[in-house]
Parts: C-alpha cells; sequence; structure tokens
C-alpha cells in the first residue's frame, strides 16, 4: 500500500489537523466488492453501499458529499486497487478529508495495512473515518474501547480473507485433479469447451497453425524463423488472435501496439505438452493470500492429467521436436533454417559434437565436419570427413536399413497369416504363472528363515548358508521370468500391434536425396570415427533388434529358412 508521507504536503497536513468545532468535513463514500464477498451481482452490490452512504450523509449537516470511490472485483487483502489509490491521492491534495465505509472489511481485510491506515495514516492527514456498520466515527470514539474494538475487527476481517483464500485453493486443487482446466483463457489452439467451460477443445481456426509450427521445425526451420514465415504470412499471434476473440487478455511482455509471432513464443508452443492431451496445472502459487507475487512451484508438485483432452500433434512428433530442441542446432548465416546435419553428429572417442569446417581450394571452399573438442586446441583426434563423404554415406546407409525394415515387414505380415499356435501361448502362460508362484514360495522361505533366525531357532551360520541358496535360487528365477514374458510379449506384440515404426521408414524406401526431416524422423544419431568411417544409429533401434529376435526365433518352426536371410 503507498500511504508515503514524506510525499505529503506539511503546511496542508497541519491545516487539516485543526480543531474540529464547526468543521465542514468533505466527504469521499468508498465502495468496494470481491467475489468472496458475497453471492450478489457486483454491481448491484455497490450500488447498495453507495445507497446506504448517501442516506448516512443525508442525516449529517457537518459532512458534504464529495467524491465516490469504488473497486468492483478487488480484494480486500490488495491495498493496490486502483479508485483506492486514488482516494489516498485526493488525501494528500487537501481535495477530501473524511472517508465513508458500509463497514471496516470495504476498507481492507489486512489486518497490519488497515490498521496503518486507522492509527497513521489517517489521523496524521486529520481524516475523519466513518464505518456505518461497526457504528464507529473516529471524530466521536471512546479511545479505550475502541483501541481495542476495532483491531478485533480488523483481525476478523483478515482470518476471514485467510479462510477464503485456504478453501479457494483446495478448491482449485480438487478441479485440477479431477482434470478440470481452470485457467482463465485457453493456450492458443484451443478453446474452452462451450458447454463445459472446465474442458477444452480444438479451435479448428487455428489448430493447424500450430501443426505447421512442429511441421516446420521437424524440417529445420529455427524458432525465429518460423516466427519471420508466420509473421510474413500476417497470420495473428496468439495475443493478437484473444483480441480478436473478444478475449479481455492482457501480458506485461507486449512491447509493440501490435503483438507480433517471436522465437520465444515459439519455443514455448513447441514444448508444450498440452499439445499432445497433456493438462498441466499449478505450476505457480503464491505464497499466501497477502502475497500476489507468483512463484514456480517445485515439478513434483504440478498436478498432470493424461488424455486430458483431443490432442492436436502426436506424441512422436512432439518427442522428436523436444529431442531437436536440447540439440546443437546451429542456423546457416542468413538463413532460417538449420543445417541438414545439425545436432546429429557425435565424436566416438570424446561425445562431443561435430562442427562445420571451411576449406579453401582455389576458388571452391569445401565443407568438413570435425570435431569441436580438437577444434578448441583442447585434446582428442579432428575427426575430419567431407560434407559430401558423410552425405553419400549416410545415404546409403540408411537406404540399407530402409531394405531391412521392408524386408522385416514382410516376414511380420507373412507370420501374421500363419495360425496363431494357442498351445504356445498357453504354454508360456503356465511357465510364468508357476515361475511367480515358484518366486513367492521363495519370498516366504526367506521370510519364514528370518523369523526362526530372530527367535533362536536357527543359528547364525544356518541362517546365511540358507539364506545365499534361496538368494541365488530368486535370482535364477527372475531372470528366467523376465526371459518367459519377453517370449510371451514377442509372440502377442508383433502379431496383434500394429508396427508404425516400420511404417515410418516404408514411406521412404525409395529415397534418393536426404531432406533435415528425412533425418531427424529416421535416424537417432550418427558417431564419426577418425578414419572417415561413420556409424548410422536408426530411430527405434530397440522395436527392430526385438522384431528380429522375434523373427529368428520362429525360422526353424514356423518359416523357411530361404526366408529369414535378413
Amino acid at each position: 500500500m503507498n500511504t508515503n508521507f514524506k510525499q505529503t504536503n506539511i503546511s496542508n497536513a497541519m491545516h487539516l489537523n485543526e480543531q474540529s468545532e464547526n468543521k465542514i468535513w468533505k466527504a469521499a463514500s468508498y465502495a468496494r466488492l470481491s467475489k468472496e464477498d458475497g453471492d450478489k451481482d457486483e454491481s448491484d452490490s455497490i450500488a447498495n453501499q453507495k445507497d446506504l452512504i448517501k442516506s448516512f450523509i443525508s442525516k449529517k449537516s457537518d459532512i458534504i458529499p464529495t467524491i465516490e470511490y469504488e473497486d468492483d472485483g478487488y480484494s480486500g487483502v490488495n491495498f493496490e486497487r486502483p479508485s483506492f489509490q486514488k482516494m489516498l491521492d485526493d488525501i494528500r491534495g487537501g481535495l477530501i478529508n473524511c472517508v465513508i465505509v458500509k463497514d471496516l472489511s470495504r476498507l481492507g481485510r489486512n489486518y497490519i495495512e488497515t490498521g496503518k491506515l486507522l492509527e497513521r495514516f489517517f489521523p496524521f492527514m486529520g481524516v475523519r473515518f466513518i464505518a456505518i456498520n461497526d457504528n464507529y466515527d473516529s471524530q466521536a470514539c471512546n479511545s479505550q474501547t475502541d483501541n481495542m474494538l476495532i483491531p478485533f475487527r480488523n483481525l476478523i476481517n483478515d482470518a476471514y480473507c485467510a479462510d477464503t483464500s485456504r478453501k479457494i485453493r483446495s478448491q482449485f486443487e480438487v478441479k485440477r485433479k479431477k482434470g478440470d482446466f481452470i485457467g482463465s483463457f485457453a493456450a492458443f489452439g484451443y478453446m474452452k469447451d462451450p458447454n463445459n467451460k472446465n474442458k477444452l477443445i480444438i479451435d479448428e481456426a487455428v489448430s493447424p497453425i500450430i501443426q505447421d509450427i512442429f511441421k516446420w521445425k521437424i524440417e529445420g526451420v529455427s524458432q525465429q524463423g518460423i516466427a519471420n514465415k508466420l509473421n510474413g504470412m500476417g497470420v495473428m499471434s496468439p495475443l493478437e488472435y484473444k483480441k480478436h476473440c473478444g478475449l479481455n487478455y492482457t501480458t506485461a511482455f507486449q512491447k509493440k501496439y501490435k503483438s507480433e509471432w517471436s522465437a520465444v513464443a515459439i519455443g514455448r508452443i513447441l514444448k508444450n505438452d498440452l499439445y499432445i492431451g497433456v493438462l498441466t496445472q499449478g505450476k505457480t502459487s503464491t505464497p499466501n493470500h497477502k502475497v500476489k507475487k507468483r512463484v514456480i512451484k517445485p515439478e513434483d508438485e504440478w498436478v498432470k492429467i493424461e488424455n486430458s483432452h483431443e490432442p492436436i500433434i502426436s506424441e512422436e512428433n512432439f518427442m522428436l521436436v523436444n529431442t531437436l530442441l536440447k540439440k546443437d542446432t546451429r542456423v546457416a548465416p542468413k538463413k532460417d533454417a538449420v543445417y541438414l546435419f545439425s545436432g546429429m553428429f557425435v565424436c566416438s572417442d570424446c561425445g562431443q559434437t561435430l562442427i562445420r569446417k571451411y576449406v579453401p581450394s582455389g576458388k571452391t571452399k569445401y565443407v568438413y565436419h570435425v570435431c569441436s573438442t580438437n577444434k578448441k586446441g583442447e585434446g582428442c583426434k579432428s575427426h575430419s570427413i567431407s560434407d559430401k563423404a558423410l552425405y553419400n554415406a549416410v545415404l546409403e546407409t540408411l537406404k540399407l536399413h530402409i531394405d531391412k525394415c521392408v524386408e522385416i515387414a514382410q516376414l511380420l505380415e507373412f507370420i501374421n497369416e500363419l495360425p496363431l499356435n494357442q498351445v504356445d501361448v498357453q504354454k508360456l502362460q503356465k511357465q510364468i504363472a508357476d515361475k511367480e508362484i515358484e518366486i513367492e514360495t521363495l519370498n516366504k522361505r526367506k521370510l519364514k528363515l528370518y523369523e526362526d533366525f530372530s527367535n533362536g531357532a536357527v543359528s547364525k551360520d544356518d541362517y546365511n548358508i540358507f539364506n545365499n541358496i534361496y538368494d541365488n535360487q530368486s535370482i535364477a528365477a527372475n531372470q528366467s521370468l523376465i526371459q518367459l514374458r519377453q517370449e510371451l510379449d514377442d509372440i502377442l506384440n508383433n502379431r496383434t500391434e500394429k508396427n508404425s515404426w516400420i511404417e515410418n521408414f516404408k514411406k521412404y524406401k525409395n529415397i534418393e536425396t536426404l531432406s533435415r526431416s528425412v533425418i531427424v524422423k529416421l535416424i537417432e544419431r550418427i558417431t564419426v570415427f577418425e578414419n572417415g568411417k561413420i556409424e548410422v544409429t536408426p530411430r527405434y533401434q530397440t522395436n527392430f533388434e526385438d522384431a528380429m529376435r522375434y523373427i529368428k526365433s520362429l525360422s526353424d518352426e514356423k518359416i523357411g529358412e530361404e526366408r529369414l536371410v535378413i
């Protein structure tokens, strides 16, 4: 609250502190209401407060109504209310010397700040204060009684506000955990469901923009490049779109009259898991109802609800983009896109990235990739490889891997056409159940052994011997259980699940050139060795190995050997 006495004109203060006999008071009526103060319409409640004050003044010959102030929708804890601050300024300027409110809680619900007003600021400025329903008038008060009752009433008002704050916080937490959206505005790409304001639905008018942003990032366009592209296309920024929709949304980050897309805004969208159907709320909070500065809460206290709403972006593309954001993706000079292989290289020795190096030869400059550690002179070898040689090697390696994936797809399709051997499945399920019983029996034996040892029925030496036996048996049983479950998963998953990872490779089976999109979608990393050799680690390598193991496990029984040359 701004009650700085130093800004007050001293002579004016002395004038306002003159004796009150036969004095005419220039009164300000002050009304305030917030949502937690009642269930009536705000405008009606404010009007009722004004009517009460007018009726009171009409019966007083020494009070002249001068100015009316109102703060509709402001908490009593907040003393930065616009009309309230204007009233304090007018008091300092000598325009008014009397303040009248319906009751003390209208002035404020902060025990300390309200006490400063009543005990320091108003008396210092010679201001008469009247709270009608509390029957308090600073000019006619019983000092001993009021010195006890008024602070007590302020304390009750403060406690009421604290209790209300706790209830509201608790209600919000319950709603978050239920998966209800409680934000004031939906994020760009979504809108509140007209039939349920606590649910999000896709805003079809702008959701394609979100999809384009992710698509362009996968294709290698930088965040600033995406922002430039959207601004060039005349696409409204999230802030401008909210204004266009008639939403009363403001932000302290806007610096221009018309908000434009920026790299920061693009980055926020690319990192927001809201677009894959995850509703994350409760990231920030205030320490208490009196401190309005928001602080970031620990991530383990955030409330995350999976599949809360329909996603705009696939989880696969979202994870891919966020992996790219963590890589070193430098933008080409005077370009909006990154280099073809940016962030994909690692040195086989030090694990650091490789950087571009230009080697002139006559009028031509050749591009090489070298270890960044070596380039800095901090050790390691150069691992130098020309851009052209690298391009060709990656393309040929990728084509070979795609061919393998296509053949795997054909073999899995052939296997899926064979009748499922229910006997094999039932046999594995029986073995898994027996192994689980064996593990449970071993755990019970270990517990009984410990109880016997604690009771003195088994010596320490015997306990150690049998405990080691049970431990070894338990380890072996758990390893067998893992292997049996893997065999069952291989049969069921490779026959029933759509192998979408294979489809990602199959769509590029006739590839002849490399693009940024192809590289980031199909390659996890490229390891460069000192002798110019490279190792391409494709994405979905675990899926690839699982499928290979499954196919080979069936080679003797189900499929002719001539079909299994992968």
